[in-house]
């Protein structure tokens, strides 16, 4: 982005870049950056709150006032200690006969159809997968995590894109089944430490891992912390 932003300034169109990791933007070095001590992922800070958003926007703003390539640094930080995690209500087990995984994303459908209802498609499934198929993937991920290799187990894409459509079809449910905007990175954390389907991608993951599989298929199913 920092080189297009160079290009994009020498046809005389202005650009201001906002980072969320300072070394990587001191390195890339746009003409107008901004950095934000923001988890990553919440470039504006705060999701929901427009007057803190506007703020952030009016900073980046005035940089265009400097005729010099200029770098600066927004004055509000927000950490993410990585300890904090949402907490939502989830519907009790329907169909017994189910893996819990496959039956408790059954159960969240309604709330994710309310989730895209209000907010949008911009975070759900539909990447590789689509809502329809969630159940799909999942059950072919249970199929790794038993031994099954995973282009034999029926996984309908590359496991880490898969992986990240069940991930954000959760997310985008928990929306809806929690009643505030999480922290950056808790809905993450639920989904893979408090929820069914979230076992299963991690267990499939390291079953891939143990595998021998080529690193890149597997391990980006969860962030590279994982």
């Amino acid at each position: 982005m920092s080189t297009l932003a160079h290009i994009f300034e020498a046809e005389g169109l202005a650009t201001i870049a906002l980072g969320s990791i300072k070394s990587q933007i001191e390195t890339a070095a746009p003409p107008r950056g901004l950095w934000c001590d923001f988890p990553l992922g919440r470039p504006l800070g705060v999701p929901s709150d427009s007057e803190f958003q506007h703020r952030v926007l009016g900073k980046a703003l005035e940089l265009l006032d400097s005729p010099e390539p200029i770098f600066a640094e927004y004055d509000v930080s927000i950490i993410d200690d990585g300890t904090e995690v949402m907490a939502c209500p989830m519907p009790p087990r329907h169909d017994p006969d189910l893996h819990p995984a496959i039956d408790e994303a059954n159960g969240i459908r309604p709330a994710y159809e309310r989730a895209i209802a209000k907010y949008g498609n911009r975070v759900g499934a539909g990447r590789t997968v689509e809502a329809d198929d969630i159940t799909t993937a999942i059950d072919a991920f249970i199929r790794v995590a038993d031994g099954i290799p995973w282009k034999e187990a029926g996984v309908p894409g590359i496991p880490a894109r898969v992986s990240q459509d069940i991930r954000g079809y959760y997310e985008t449910a928990a929306l809806a089944l929690s009643d505030h905007a999480p922290s950056a990175w808790a809905g993450t954390r639920w989904f893979l430490d408090h929820t069914e389907a979230g076992k299963v991608v991690m267990a499939a993951r390291q079953a891939m891992a143990d595998a021998g599989e080529m690193q890149p298929i597997w391990f980006y199913m969860a962030p590279g912390d994982r």
